[in-house]
C-alpha cells in the first residue's frame, strides 16, 4: 500500500492489513471471471479522464480513506486523487467528495468496489449521526454491536465512529459479555462472573439482565457494567434508579431500540444505548461517480 494511504489509514484507526484484505476480496469478486471486457473493448488503453465522486443525498461521509486504498490497489496514480471532503463530515446533494484525474481503465476497475464500500459506510455514519442528534443534551452515548456484515466489522465500526457513535467490543476476545445463554450454562450470574474474573481478572465485564432480580444479582456480584436487555422504558427507569444506589456502575440499554424512543430511554439515565440496526439493516447513502471530461 502506498505510504500516503498507509498513513491515512493508520490515522483513521483502521488496520492496514485488514483494509488491504477487504479491498483485495472485493476486487477479486469483480475480476473472478476475467478482466473488464466492456472497458477493454470500448476505451483506448491509455485514455485519461477527470471525474468526481458526488453525493446524491444529504448525509455524513465515510470511506474516503477506503476509496484511496481501492484506487491504490488498481494502480490509479494517487496524485490524481484529491479528497474534497473528509470522513465524518456532512455532505449535501450535488457536492463532490473526491476529485479524480487519471487513467480511465483503472478508474472504472475501481468504481464499483469503491462506491460499494463508500455508500455502505456513509449510510452507517449517517444513521449513527441521527442517533447522536437525537441524544444531544443527554449524557447517553449510542453504541454499536457485533451485528455486523461478516468480514466488514472493522470498517463498519469505523463508520459508527465517523457518525459520532461509540464502539462496543470488536470481537469475543477484547471484552466479556455475559448473555442469557452463558448465565444459564454457568448456573447463574454469580457463578459466571466468578469464572470470568478467575480466568480473566483484568478484562472489561458486562452482564446482560432481563429482570430487576437479575440486576440485583449482578450488583451483588460487584459488576460495574450492566446491560438492560429488551426492557420497556418504565422498567429501564426503575432499574437505573436501583442501580444508581451503587456508585460507579455503568448502564446500557439494548434490544428493541428505535430512534423514536431513543430520547425517552436516554432520559432514564442510562450511559449507553446499544443499536444493532446501525450496522445490520442500514440503508446505503447514494453516491455516484461522474466523469467530468
Amino acid at each position: 500500500m502506498n505510504a500516503l494511504v498507509t498513513d491515512a489509514v493508520i490515522a483513521s484507526g483502521l488496520e492496514v492489513a485488514e483494509l488491504e484484505r477487504v479491498v483485495a476480496t472485493a476486487l477479486a469478486e469483480d475480476l473472478r471471471y476475467g478482466p473488464d471486457l466492456t472497458s477493454e473493448a470500448t476505451i483506448p488503453a491509455r485514455s485519461s479522464t477527470r471525474a468526481a465522486v458526488v453525493a446524491r443525498q444529504r448525509g455524513v461521509l465515510c470511506g474516503h480513506v477506503v476509496a484511496l486504498a481501492v484506487l491504490d490497489a488498481v494502480d490509479f496514480p494517487l496524485e490524481g486523487a484529491t479528497a474534497v471532503r473528509l470522513d465524518g463530515t456532512p455532505i449535501e446533494p450535488g457536492e463532490a467528495v473526491l476529485a479524480l484525474d487519471g487513467p480511465v481503465h483503472s478508474l472504472l476497475l475501481a468504481e464499483r468496489t469503491m462506491l460499494n464500500l463508500m455508500t455502505h459506510l456513509s449510510g452507517i455514519a449517517t444513521a449513527t449521526e441521527r442517533w447522536v442528534r437525537e441524544l444531544a443534551g443527554t449524557t447517553c452515548e449510542v453504541r454499536d454491536t457485533r451485528k455486523t456484515t461478516p468480514g466488514l466489522r472493522q470498517l463498519e465500526k469505523y463508520a459508527v465512529r465517523c457518525g459520532g457513535g461509540t464502539n462496543h467490543r470488536l470481537g469475543l476476545g477484547d471484552a466479556a459479555l455475559l448473555k442469557d445463554n452463558h448465565i444459564a450454562a454457568a448456573g447463574g450470574i454469580a457463578r459466571a462472573v466468578t469464572a470470568i474474573r478467575r480466568e480473566h481478572p483484568d478484562v472489561v465485564l458486562e452482564v446482560e439482565c432481563d429482570t430487576l432480580d437479575q440486576v440485583r444479582e449482578a450488583l451483588d456480584a460487584d459488576c460495574s457494567l450492566i446491560m438492560l436487555d429488551n426492557m420497556d422504558t418504565d422498567a429501564i427507569a426503575a432499574a437505573v434508579e436501583f442501580i444508581r444506589r451503587v456508585p460507579g456502575v455503568l448502564v446500557e440499554a439494548s434490544g428493541s431500540m428505535t430512534l423514536e424512543r431513543a430520547r425517552s430511554v436516554a432520559q432514564t439515565g442510562v450511559d449507553y444505548i446499544a443499536v444493532g440496526s446501525l450496522t445490520h439493516s442500514v440503508t446505503a447513502l447514494d453516491l455516484g461517480l461522474d466523469v467530468v471530461s
